[in-house]
């Protein structure tokens, strides 16, 4: 079975106290928390009692999510990125996710590079002081001024940040950049999330496309996942869908768990081929 695990979008109408018995329920080995869902991060629970409470289920805070357009760097950026990156280790949080810029600005080459570097080079510290790991997730989409994996890896390797820095792959945003070389070593995390046959271009998909996975799924994902293991990912596979179907679940774990399982047959199966 997978190292199965919930980010907070797979349920955002949960609190965090019921997200974290549902990935009991489920048998996940942590969550992820947002600070961009409705409402106050942890609804104003101390960030070390959440820590507590989620190490009590038997669970890890894999990431605390998230410091956006964390690419435009600048002193306001680092004092955003401090302030979450204390409160992620205050709940014991093991990385801190860091989203680039979407707005369709900064995507020339050149231009994104030098902004990526400076970024980890100002980030780099912060993380150290906090003893966090930076989880940086390139998006797939057009407007995003960071899409593919192999450039966070060359600006990890650049600024000397292999032990500071790790990728997510998303398999959704992995399919909508085009695909492209993939780095389990690399990887700090994978998120899941399937799209069913819409009749539109995968670089065309848009968030809200985003359900669980089954056998209708187009994004490959449970073939991404399989490359990864096969070159040696051994961390958790987190669900983060974004459709309003179903954030709109009555029965959120039974989906959850027909969905995970529908994952693991896959994986065997590949094994076993």
């Amino acid at each position: 079975m997978t190292k199965r695990a919930l980010n907070h979008m797979a349920a955002p109408r949960h609190d965090w106290a019921d997200l974290i018995q549902l990935a009991k329920a489920l048998d996940c080995v942590g969550v992820e928390f947002r600070n961009d869902l409705d409402g106050d991060l942890f609804d104003g629970a101390a960030p070390k009692a959440v820590g507590e409470t989620v190490a009590a289920a038997g669970l890890r805070i894999l990431a605390l999510a998230e410091v956006k357009a964390f690419d435009d760097w600048s002193d306001s950026k680092r004092d955003e990125a401090a302030a979450l990156a204390s409160i992620a280790h205050d709940c014991g949080a093991e990385m801190l996710s860091l989203i680039a810029r979407n707005d369709g600005m900064a995507v020339d080459p050149t231009e994104r590079k030098t902004n990526l570097r400076k970024a980890l080079v100002g980030l780099k510290p912060v993380l150290e002081e906090h003893g966090l790991i930076g989880l940086i997730e390139p998006l797939g989409f057009k407007t995003c001024s960071l899409r593919f994996k192999n450039e966070v890896v060359e600006a990890i390797e650049e600024v000397g940040g292999l032990d500071r820095f790790r990728i997510v792959h998303d398999t959704f945003h992995h399919a909508v950049a085009g695909g492209g070389e993939i780095f389990p070593a690399l990887t700090g995390i994978v998120h899941v999330s399937g799209v069913p046959n819409t009749g539109i271009d995968v670089e065309d998909f848009e968030d809200p496309m985003r359900i669980l996975v089954d056998e209708n799924d187009r994004l490959q994902t449970t073939l991404q996942v399989a490359q990864l293991l096969d070159g040696g990912y051994d961390g958790p596979i987190s669900f983060e869908p974004f459709a309003p179907e179903v954030h709109a679940l009555q029965d959120p774990e039974s989906a959850y768990r027909r969905s995970f399982a529908y994952i693991d047959e896959q994986l065997a199966r590949v094994n076993a081929a």
